[in-house]
């Protein structure tokens, strides 16, 4: 039902076959996600740690959901000099392709503990239904 887009996969994949590396290797995603089905939605997870609510964008236009995050320093005081600096800052950005069985006017999202949570339902029309069988239940006797 989802679909990941990912331009830079054909980049590592290359990368991969020159440097002779393969399996365990990958490139280190800034926002890197959960996407399962939960009865009746699809539910996406997103670790956004240290990412203030209000730095938090999602859009869906058509099918394509895209989330941005800003990252920001943690203070901006003149006195302080930073010793480290390892996680990464700035503007990370995460674009899915929503299946049309998707119902994207009802995305409900919640954020805790550094984790964007999004519950897509599954759209009435996608889901298993009955058909009526219409017709004449008895036979008629034709006599002649």
């Amino acid at each position: 039902m989802l679909m990941r887009t990912d331009p830079f996969r054909e980049l590592d994949r290359l990368t991969q076959q020159l440097l002779g590396t393969t399996g365990t290797w990958t490139r280190p995603s800034p926002m890197p996600m959960d996407a399962y089905r939960e009865g009746e939605e699809y539910v996406i997870a997103f670790d956004l740690p240290g990412v203030a609510t209000d730095a938090i964008d999602i859009d869906v236009e058509r099918n394509m959901l895209t989330v941005k995050a800003e990252r920001r320093p943690v203070t901006k005081a003149d006195d302080v000099q930073m010793e480290l600096s390892e996680r990464p800052l700035g503007v990370f950005s995460r674009q899915v392709v929503l299946a049309d069985t998707l119902d994207t006017e009802h995305i409900k999202a919640d954020y805790d503990a550094g984790v964007l949570t999004l519950r897509i339902p599954i759209a009435e029309r996608a889901k298993p239904r009955k058909i009526a069988i219409s017709g004449e239940s008895a036979r008629k006797e034709i006599s002649g």
